[in-house]
């Protein structure tokens, strides 16, 4: 494995990380994609870690490629669930996080329903810190695999046109995508209705289109985001009229695809509303990447589980 270091301590947001610590995550995520083909895909480089995942909102995906990847690399893994622990009984998150340190643990992966959650964690606690989503404000390891999946796939990601299409105003996902395909060249259009539209959007030096045929037309790559219905009140009826409507202007059906005339890359971050962004169809079709993208989540996050943890001062792996 590479020598080289990451120029930050925790992966808070794609903002944190510069272009060579990108590149840096990639090059070390080819590494263990290859592990990962072996027949025994386990490697001891961090059996002297520690690392507490918790998480204040459910998660299946992004929580058991977090496990998955710290399993994969001999880590002693701690799961907490705040839905059913002591948060609920009025503590709060730095009590329960320094609870936790106290069992010697290195390295905290936290999903939290407020935006600039890791943020305040990484001023409190000695740990290393990786976000794994904080409200609506980002998740970093997703928009890695994202782009890293479009330079598997495409072989570059400069230059690549890549339009993210649905529910932009809510969706941590979105931001993400844009900070890290921006670092690394690529061009990017958000596509949505105007009121799944951030007013802020034109100042990300992004195009911005409400027309879905034409943002199709654009790009070389699509990510069709996922209604975030749970941000918007449960139904959504205030951002657009139905379901139904929201498909028949901004989902991806395969008529709609064959009549773009190229091939593109469709791309989704999970779970599939299937019928709502995209049909089975769509989904399922030889462009889709998909199924690559929850593959090399858990390389990506190898990656960036083994960079961090060579960051922790040596003493306190002891």
């Amino acid at each position: 494995m590479t020598s080289e270091q990451l120029s930050t301590d925790h992966l808070l947001g794609i903002q944190d990380l510069t272009r060579e610590d990108i590149e840096l995550i990639f090059r070390t995520a080819d590494d263990f994609k290859e592990v990962l083909a072996r027949p025994i895909k386990k490697v001891p480089s961090l059996r002297d870690i520690t690392i507490a995942n918790l998480f204040f909102e459910n998660s299946t995906r992004t929580r058991v490629s977090f496990e998955l990847a710290e399993k994969r690399l001999s880590a002693d893994v701690i799961n907490f669930s705040a839905s059913s622990g002591s948060t609920k009984k009025g503590e709060t998150l730095v009590d329960t996080v320094n609870n936790i340190l106290a069992m010697k643990v290195d390295m905290v992966v936290m999903r939290h329903p407020e935006p600039g959650a890791a943020v305040f964690l990484s001023k409190h606690v000695a740990a290393r810190i990786v976000n794994a989503g904080d409200g609506t404000h980002e998740h970093p390891t997703q928009a890695l695999l994202d782009a890293y999946s479009i330079r598997e796939k495409l072989g570059k990601v400069k230059g690549v046109r890549v339009a993210i299409v649905g529910d932009i105003q809510h969706s941590r996902v979105a931001l993400s995508n844009i900070h890290c395909l921006k670092k690394l060249g690529a061009e990017v259009m958000l596509c949505g209705p105007t009121t799944l539209m951030p007013k802020y959007a034109a100042s990300l030096g992004v195009k911005v289109e409400h027309d879905l045929d034409k943002a199709l037309a654009w790009c070389d790559v699509a990510n069709m985001l996922r209604i975030q219905l749970e941000r918007q009140g449960g139904d959504g009826i205030n951002n657009f009229p139905s379901l139904r409507e929201y498909s028949i202007m901004y989902g991806l059906d395969l008529a709609r695809y064959q009549r773009i005339g190229k091939d593109v890359v469709i791309m989704h971050p999970g779970p599939i509303n299937r019928g709502v962004e995209v049909t089975s169809e769509v989904a399922d079709h030889a462009n889709s990447i998909i199924l690559d993208q929850v593959q090399n989540g858990v390389a990506v996050r190898m990656a960036v589980l083994y960079l961090l943890a060579a960051r922790i001062p040596r003493a306190s792996q002891a």
